[in-house]
């Protein structure tokens, strides 16, 4: 019989090391926190969530409807949060520092989801009540309805240019 036994062949264990040691750093992808991609997503983001908030703001009645003001409230925390995210961005890239801290990854990946919820909810809202306007009451002749549809518009590529935003920062930190 030929099997061999471990006090014939004894086997040794491999060496202990560290798992700190053994885990690989995953590559920067564009997007993430940090990153020359996630610098032009935040500036896109100011840059859209500004137009709509100066296309709103540049209406005399949009205060007599909650749906507009609530807009004008979200885009505004829009762009001071994408402002304050830039300022970041552009901190990290001039100083080559990496962005991948686990608080600061989750404090970005719950602002992100806060204000591209806020901004979204907005955006419908202000939709809802433009078709109203425009289409059911027909009113769009005393109404500014093309400064409004312009606005939500706005405010509704804003939140598309946040949502990869989320989801590079959800990606990074799921990633840990």
């Amino acid at each position: 019989m030929s099997v061999s036994r471990p006090s014939v062949h004894p086997v040794e264990a491999p060496p202990m090391t560290d798992v700190a040691a053994l885990r690989v750093r995953m590559k920067d992808v564009q997007g993430m926190p940090g990153t020359a991609g996630s610098l032009a997503l935040r500036l896109c983001q100011l840059a859209f969530a500004g137009v709509s908030l100066a296309v709103m703001a540049s209406t005399n009645d949009f205060p007599s409807v909650t749906a507009f003001c609530y807009l004008v409230a979200a885009v505004s925390l829009q762009c001071v949060w994408s402002l304050s995210l830039a300022i970041v961005d552009v901190y990290a890239i001039l100083v080559r520092r990496s962005l991948r801290n686990c608080k600061v990854v989750c404090f970005f990946t719950i602002g992100d989801g806060i204000t591209s919820t806020l901004t979204f909810a907005a955006a419908c809202a202000s939709a809802g009540i433009t078709v109203l306007i425009a289409n059911d009451l027909n009113k769009c002749a005393v109404n500014h309805c093309k400064r409004f549809e312009s606005a939500t518009a706005m405010a509704f590529i804003s939140w598309f240019v946040v949502s990869p935003s989320f989801l590079f920062n959800f990606w990074s930190l799921a990633s840990r």
